[in-house]
Parts: C-alpha cells; sequence; structure tokens
C-alpha cells in the first residue's frame, strides 16, 4: 500500500470507528508499519486543522472529533444520552472523576443526598465502572471513571482534567471540559 492509499484507508478507518482507534490496531489492520501510520496521522491532523472536525488523540487512540464551536448545530441534529444527564448526574461524576478510587458512601457524604440511584444511573450510562475494594471492614466497592467517560468529554487521560482551585471560596465552581459540547461538571 503506497502513502497516498494509506492516508485514504486509515481516514475511512477513522471515518468508521465509533470509538477510538490505536496506533497498534491502525498498523495491524493495515499492514503497515506504526511509524508509517503515525506520519499519516499527523498528516491528516494539520490537513483537517482549518475544517469543522478534527483529528484528535483521544483516550488512547485517534478519532475524528467535531468542532466545539460547531455543537449548538450539531445538538440539533443529534443530541448524544449523556446531555440528558440530571444536574445531580453531572456533579456525582464529577466528584467521582476528581476523588477517584471513591465509595458511594463517600459521593452521599459529600453530595449530602443518597447517591444510589444516581450512582446506577452513571453505571448504566458506562460512564463510571467498579475500579476495586476497599480495604477494611464492609469493603465498599470503589468507583472510577471509564473510557467513555474521556470520549464524552474529549479528553486522552484523566490528567486532562481542568485542575481545580485550592481555594475553598472558588468550591461550587463549573468546570468546562474540553470536547465538543457544553458539558460542564461543577464541584
Amino acid at each position: 500500500m503506497d502513502l497516498q492509499q494509506l492516508k485514504q484507508g486509515v481516514e475511512c478507518l477513522l471515518f468508521v470507528a465509533a470509538e477510538p482507534v490505536s496506533l497498534e490496531k491502525l498498523a495491524e489492520i493495515t499492514g503497515n508499519s506504526k511509524n508509517e501510520v503515525q506520519a499519516v496521522l499527523c498528516q491528516l491532523s494539520q490537513e483537517y486543522e482549518d475544517r469543522g472536525f478534527h483529528l484528535r488523540h483521544v483516550a488512547g487512540g485517534w478519532q475524528l472529533t467535531s468542532d466545539a464551536q460547531w455543537a449548538p448545530l450539531i445538538e440539533k441534529l443529534y443530541r448524544p444520552k449523556l446531555q440528558q444527564l440530571s444536574a445531580a448526574a453531572m456533579e456525582t461524576l464529577a466528584i467521582v472523576a476528581y476523588r477517584q478510587p471513591i465509595a458511594k458512601a463517600d459521593v452521599a457524604a459529600i453530595r449530602q443526598v443518597d447517591a444510589d440511584g444516581v450512582m446506577a444511573k452513571l453505571l448504566e450510562k458506562r460512564l463510571i465502572k467498579e475500579v476495586g475494594r476497599r480495604a477494611g471492614p464492609g469493603r465498599a466497592v470503589l468507583y472510577g471513571t471509564t473510557d467513555d467517560f474521556l470520549r464524552f468529554f474529549g479528553l486522552e487521560s484523566l490528567d486532562d482534567l481542568p485542575k481545580l482551585a485550592e481555594n475553598p471560596q472558588n468550591a461550587g465552581e463549573e468546570i468546562r471540559l474540553g470536547g465538543d459540547g457544553p458539558e460542564q461538571l461543577t464541584l
């Protein structure tokens, strides 16, 4: 496969992929080296800079994403299920994202309300998952975020979460996460 064919092939794979595709997987599928595929990814990324979509490295792979400025337009056509999360669910998700691994009881203590229903909804939507158990009596289940969480907010890793203000007076501030929509987490 010559470089032009590789470029077109990678572009097609990314276009049909429902989730980020790793460099390794792209190289395996195309039969080209990781260096050749990486060069094509960089080239495509540059070509898409002035378009309504971009090629981004997200959640350990590469994915075509829409430009954030077009989120209101896209929402008129397609409103993701995740956008329908309640304020309580978004608050709970923020707590899990920033304090993980965390037990349900700890989330409830922070929110000062029962967290069972909201946590169940986040588990159902695969935004959080069980990541282990606390040592000691009761061995409470600990929760953390998932790759679906990273994809939805357009993050490569949890290190890309916005830093929280260390000033307690800023508690309750809205944290705007990057990505392709009006997603906000509030702590």
